[in-house]
């Protein structure tokens, strides 16, 4: 009975040691063959989607789940307070713009004949004056008149004189139209209108919260009659492009390794359709290590947080899902460059 389970337990560690040596010899050849596995999960950035307006929602147009392009409509808010706004400043403009019209027209044709009537007017009392003050002047002489009553009349004449030199000044105003500074302080006082009623259409603007790219609704937080605002999101936008590999390379394939390369990323969904991708950037800190590394041993098992970017068009990788990824080694000079997607694409 012993013999029987020593023979089984010899057959057992043949097997065992076989098999183990094919697995050796075709990473081996793996390899030699200059491809390199790495293994991951995909990872996918999220965006939290808020309004910059405080205000009540009027309308949630999506939900969890949903596929949303680029400026797509998400919500709305109540606009009413700001209509009101703009209604006010838009009126305000108007009037403003009526104001800056009439100062650079000037004065109508009606206002200056009315002016130049003042002036003959005044100049009719100037020469009144004059004739009554000579013929005082000359009474005055015989005792006909008294001093009293010649003073009286050269004070008349003075006063006609200078109400007539108040009514020229007045008719050059009038043909001078408005002063330069009044024109440009109406002009300075719509520009500030006008910029108001801008930053009021902005605001509007805002009040309509659109996708900031393609994605996937991930959470609807709020829903319509709440208070949304800049603390308060909306919706989690799952940005699904490009999509990423969170992996972890080995220490010793760091070398091989570097920004940029090429690779295949595969899943157990679709073994044998491969998605291209490219390696994003590889993490400068070794994780799952001591701070102080001492042996050969404890330095080979050092591994490197490794991004490979990748593009899915068919939203095939889900977040969270294990996948195995294919590393096309280069044989000349690399570029150790960061390639953008764009570039990857061509």
């Amino acid at each position: 009975m012993k013999k029987r389970i020593i023979l089984l337990l010899l057959i057992a560690g043949l097997a065992t040691a076989g098999y183990y040596s094919k697995l050796w010899k075709g990473q081996d050849a793996e390899q030699e063959n200059g491809n390199l596995k790495i293994y991951g999960t995909i990872d996918i950035r999220d965006a939290n989607l808020a309004f910059t307006e405080q205000e009540r929602l009027t309308e949630v147009l999506v939900d969890e789940g949903d596929s949303v392009a680029a400026g797509q409509v998400l919500a709305r808010q109540n606009t009413d307070r700001l209509d009101a706004a703009i209604a006010e400043t838009q009126a305000k403009i108007a009037a403003e713009q009526q104001v800056l019209t009439r100062l650079k027209t000037g004065f109508r044709p009606q206002e200056i004949a009315q002016a130049k009537a003042e002036v003959e007017a005044a100049q009719v009392q100037v020469v009144n004056a004059e004739q009554v003050l000579h013929r005082v002047t000359t009474t005055s002489r015989t005792g006909a008149t008294s001093q009293q009553d010649l003073d009286d009349a050269k004070a008349r004449l003075m006063v006609a004189e200078a109400q007539l030199k108040v009514m020229e000044k007045k008719l050059d105003l009038v043909l001078e139209g408005s002063r330069k500074e009044d024109i440009a302080a109406a002009e300075h006082r719509l520009e500030a209108l006008e910029a108001n009623l801008q930053l009021l259409t902005v605001r509007y603007a805002d009040m309509t919260l659109t996708a900031p790219a393609s994605g996937i609704i991930q959470s609807r937080i709020l829903e319509p009659g709440e208070m949304a605002g800049p603390t308060r999101p909306v919706y989690t936008l799952a940005l699904a492009d490009p999509k990423w590999v969170r992996a972890y390379l080995p220490e010793p394939q760091l070398g091989r390794v570097q920004p940029g390369m090429k690779a295949n990323i595969t899943s157990d969904s679709w073994p044998n359709d491969p998605i291209a991708g490219w390696i994003g950037s590889i993490s400068p800190i070794a994780e799952f290590t001591p701070r102080t590394v001492q042996t050969e041993d404890l330095r080979t098992k050092l591994v490197y947080e490794t991004r490979v970017m990748v593009r899915d068009p068919e939203n095939r990788l889900r977040l969270g899902m294990p996948v195995t990824v294919t590393l096309e080694q280069q044989t000349g000079p690399s570029d150790t460059s960061s390639e953008t997607p764009a570039a990857q694409q061509q």
